[in-house]
């Protein structure tokens, strides 16, 4: 399973904005846009030139990418399968990405981030309707239960969110037993991450 594993902070600093990508360290003065708020690199510093409009879709469509942890392959897919779905095309992607095992554990406050989600799911930590599933891109649907392992308990506590946990209207969460349900699928309404996803469908669509 292909995934990034190069410095996280230096994709919110090319992307000139906080993607969440570090947990906890994403809210502290520690934080990379905190400090060096510029593109990484040798010439980083330098006067930005003036983007293009295949530029601006470029790089909301990296951001996206980058924010939900998808390699390109799989964001093109993802992006096929929600132009062939009713509806609008880039409120379909965001749907799917939302639906991800990997971001609903993290919306829910169980994961500090999606990346440690993703972790989380791939070692097995997690039941979806009393089953087993420890693939991240598992795609929820209504009604589904999310539950801790029993054994698992203690692990997944420790990580837990602690503070900061805005939990979005299509989730809800018993804190005590850690258990997330999927009470709807999520609409645009529901998603509150600043996204211009018809950059996206322009960029997709040429």
């Amino acid at each position: 399973m292909a995934r990034y594993t190069g410095p996280v902070c230096k994709l919110c600093r090319r992307e000139g904005q906080k993607l969440f990508l570090k947990g906890e360290r994403c809210f502290s003065d520690k934080c990379a846009i905190e400090r060096r708020n510029f593109i990484p690199g040798q010439h980083g510093q330098r006067r930005r030139s003036k983007i293009s409009e295949y530029g601006i879709q470029l790089r909301e469509k990296q951001k996206v990418r980058r924010m939900y942890g998808v390699l390109e392959r799989q964001f093109r897919t993802y992006f096929k399968k929600a132009a062939r779905k009713s509806g609008v095309t880039g409120h379909n992607l965001l749907q799917i990405l939302e639906r991800r095992l990997d971001n609903v554990v993290y919306r829910l406050g169980i994961a500090p981030s999606r990346q440690a989600g993703r972790q989380l799911v791939r070692h097995g930590h997690f039941l979806v309707n009393g089953r087993k599933v420890n693939i991240p891109s598992y795609l929820v649907n209504a009604g589904d239960e999310i539950t801790v392992r029993e054994k698992s308990m203690e692990v997944v506590r420790n990580l837990s969110r602690k503070g900061r946990i805005n939990i979005p209207a299509w989730l809800s969460l018993d804190a005590p037993k850690l258990t997330g349900t999927v009470l709807q699928l999520p609409t645009r309404d529901d998603i509150t991450v600043p996204i211009q996803e018809q950059l996206i469908v322009e960029l997709y669509s040429k």
